[in-house]
């Protein structure tokens, strides 16, 4: 049995459509049915569906807003799966945690392993970084994947935001010195439900916990992801805006983000056998599906 916690999210969705079109034995909720700043949920959600493997998909992503609203984010990043790991660890689940790119600072001017100091530089990536420490804390069997620029044709993303201002606006001002990778939610929960069927298949390893980076090869800037996403629509009768390159001080945000935060995951290949494809590749349906949206 799967339990998968925030199946509202662009990650939830992804992984509870998946392990239905694999036939895979899965319970998938949101809140209020879980909550991770409710831990009497969690239990609940545990004790009803007993899962060999917990994914949480959930947290609190409001970048700009944490800044405002620690105690939210604190809750959904760091209390909350600290709470999950412990219930896991007594129920001998395994739990796949997913965390972020943003527990970097991105100055490092190359590709990030597991192994690097983390520096967030704002309250989202500290409670996430927090997060971390705190599940790796408990005895868990926990697999935490960092990822970075997750998108989907489901809920709130960078492709639904251009597509929606370029129908609007013929001219879009978009950030072009902040370096990551795109990873589509479906490539993703592809890959969390890899990982899965090898402890299945080899049982648990001790070198199977701990911290994996696990986003989509290659790797492009918002202004390039957003001229792909164009030139997708385009070839699906969309007429595209002009996109203007700037900078990020063009661009204030109560957040600083990480200026190259690009993950090294080639630790997932080696010990996981699992590896994403190129960003691209899952660009043409994703925005083909949120252009008939």
């Amino acid at each position: 049995m799967i339990l998968i916690i925030g199946a509202s999210g662009q990650l939830g969705d992804s992984l509870a459509k998946l392990c239905t079109a694999q036939g895979l034995d899965h319970v998938a909720l949101a809140r209020p049915a879980v909550d991770l700043a409710q831990p009497e949920t969690l239990a609940a959600a545990l004790t009803a569906t007993k899962p060999t493997f917990v994914i949480n998909a959930a947290a609190y992503t409001a970048v700009d807003n944490a800044e405002s609203d620690e105690a939210a984010a604190m809750a959904g990043n760091h209390t909350g799966p600290k709470a999950l790991a412990q219930l896991c660890a007594a129920a001998n689940a395994v739990l796949i945690h997913v965390s972020t790119d943003y527990v970097f600072d991105g100055n490092k001017g190359a590709p990030y392993l597991e192994t690097d100091a983390t520096g967030p530089t704002g309250v989202y990536g500290r409670t996430k970084r927090d997060g971390e420490t705190a599940i790796l804390a408990t005895p868990a069997k926990a697999v935490i994947l960092r990822t970075a620029w997750v998108y989907s044709a489901h809920g709130k993303n960078f492709a639904r935001t251009m597509l929606t201002a370029g129908r609007k606006l013929p001219h879009l001002r978009v950030v072009a010195d902040q370096r990551g990778t795109p990873t589509a939610a479906a490539d993703l929960a592809a890959a969390i439900l890899a990982i899965i069927a090898r402890i299945r298949e080899t049982g648990w390893r001790a070198e199977y916990r701990g911290i994996f980076h696990a986003t989509n090869q290659g790797e492009t800037t918002w202004h390039g992801f957003a001229a792909a996403i164009f030139e997708e629509a385009a070839k699906q009768g969309y007429q595209p805006p002009h996109i203007e390159p700037i900078t990020t001080a063009d661009w204030p945000t109560p957040t600083r983000r990480p200026p190259d935060s690009r993950l090294d995951c080639s630790k997932l290949r080696q010990i996981f056998g699992v590896q994403l494809p190129p960003w691209r590749a899952s660009l043409p349906t994703i925005v083909g599906a949120l252009l008939q949206a």
